[in-house]
């Protein structure tokens, strides 16, 4: 019989990653995990049983090949021929933190759910943020993979 997790079972951990030349992908692939809660062995797909992710130094952060020109970000404003188009390079000179927003936020679920899971990802510019209260765990990604970083 397949066991459940109650609301007041949910217990949020907090985990620290430092995105200093990490591959935009494989970050947002590892920071999903987490979100969603897949990591844990109570993982329960209805339920918002993620941890809280802390990324900083995301202005380090890389694509590979010539994504970084190349790729291409479509958004429609609602209006006949609104679409709008965009890559990374114009989207880190306002935005440096929307890239990883964006493709972590495509690889939730679509509605509320979602969109609750993705209220746990905290994205900072720089080596500080204001969680150090909560004594995140750090995770290396180097550790995890060495093709998690991009070498110079």
């Amino acid at each position: 019989m397949t066991k459940f997790v109650n609301k007041n079972q949910i217990n949020n951990n907090w985990y620290e990653i430092d995105a200093k030349n990490a591959v935009i992908g494989r970050l947002a692939a590892i920071i999903t995990k987490i979100i969603r809660g897949k990591n844990k062995t109570t993982f329960t797909p209805h339920m918002d049983n993620g941890d809280f992710v802390v990324v900083k130094n995301i202005e380090h952060a890389k694509f590979t090949g010539k994504k970084f020109q190349d790729k291409k970000y479509y958004r429609h404003t609602g209006y006949p021929g609104g679409i709008k188009v965009t890559t990374p390079e114009k989207l880190y000179e306002k935005k440096p933190d929307e890239a990883l927003k964006l493709a972590v936020k495509r690889m939730l679920p679509g509605g509320v759910l979602g969109k609750k899971q993705l209220s746990k990802l905290k994205i900072y510019s720089g080596n500080d943020h204001p969680h150090t209260a909560q004594n995140p765990k750090i995770i290396e990604l180097a550790k995890l993979n060495n093709k998690n970083l991009v070498r110079n």
